[in-house]
Parts: C-alpha cells; sequence; structure tokens
C-alpha cells in the first residue's frame, strides 16, 4: 500500500491506544501495533492498485501517485508533531526495506556487481508475501487494475473517518 494509509492507520493505533491504556503502555502498544498493521495492510495491498514497477509511460499511474504522494507529504507533516510514533513505526519495515537495504543492495549493485545482496533481509518478500498467500489468498489481485484505486481511497477515507471520530 501507500505510504499515506500506512501513516493514517498508525494515526489510528496511536491515537485508541494513548485513549485507553495508560503510560507507558500507551506508548509500547502503539509501537507494536502499527508496526505489525504494517504486515496486514500490505498484505491487503493485493486488492489497490499497485504495480511493482513503475510505469512512467502511463499517464492515469503518474497522476495516481503524484496524487499519492502529495497526500502523503501532507499527512506527514499534518499529523506528524502529535502522532509521530505512530506514524513512524506504521512505516518501520518501508524504512528498513526501502530506505536502508536498497540503498545498499543499489550501491552494492554498482560498486561491486552484487546483483541480489540482502534479500534474505527483506521484510516484504520474506513475511509479508507469506501473509498475502496464506491468508488473502481469496482476495482478487488488482494490482494492475486502474479501478484498485477504489479500495486504497476507501481505506484512506475510512482512516481519516475514524481519526475524525475517535479525536
Amino acid at each position: 500500500m501507500e505510504a499515506i494509509t500506512h501513516i493514517l492507520i498508525g494515526v489510528v493505533l496511536q491515537i485508541v491506544c494513548f485513549k485507553y491504556f495508560i503510560f507507558p503502555w500507551n506508548f509500547i502498544l502503539t509501537i507494536i501495533f502499527s508496526f505489525f498493521s504494517h504486515f496486514l495492510i500490505d498484505a491487503l495491498a493485493k486488492i489497490t492498485y499497485h504495480t511493482p514497477e513503475a510505469h512512467k509511460e502511463d499517464k492515469f499511474w503518474v497522476i495516481w501517485h503524484i496524487i499519492i504522494l502529495i497526500a502523503s507529504i501532507g499527512s506527514t507533516i499534518y499529523f506528524f508533531i502529535p502522532y509521530w510514533l505512530g506514524a513512524i513505526s506504521a512505516n518501520l519495515v518501508d524504512i528498513w526495506d526501502w530506505a536502508i537495504l536498497r540503498t545498499i543492495q543499489n550501491r552494492k549493485k554498482k560498486k561491486e556487481n552484487i546483483e541480489n545482496w540482502g534479500e534474505k533481509y527483506f521484510i516484504h518478500s520474506n513475511v509479508i508475501d507469506i501473509i498475502r498467500e496464506k491468508i488473502f489468498f481469496w482476495l482478487p489481485n488488482l494490482n494492475y487494475k486502474k479501478y484498485g484505486i477504489i479500495p486504497e481511497i476507501i481505506l484512506i477515507t475510512s482512516f481519516i473517518s475514524f481519526i475524525i471520530f475517535l479525536k
């Protein structure tokens, strides 16, 4: 799923944890629930328009990703101060896989011509794909279907509604 979806579920979980648990449990459970929400949300990504590779020649793909990028940056700015713990915890898997490991992998590929360095350390391919295949095998794969943006829009809208309702 997209960053905004992870950010919003992290915000929802932090609001719930801080509303119903006392210190230090509110902090601990926010981190745990937000971190593990990433697995569930990404396992559900098969029902969204989420191509594994970029399609920069496709106007729809470009426009959708510009909208998602702007919404992700906007939600980060808007929610970061009060809900940084949930937002970061919900994105730790992507921070590890995409920001840290892929950066190292790309450098190793350029400098040492090592093609698949670190594949065994990627959480997405080692954990999330297994969850997707074992638990959500029955869901349709809409990764290449443009109408797959509808489930993600519904999730984003639902999370925003929860935030408004819970505040």
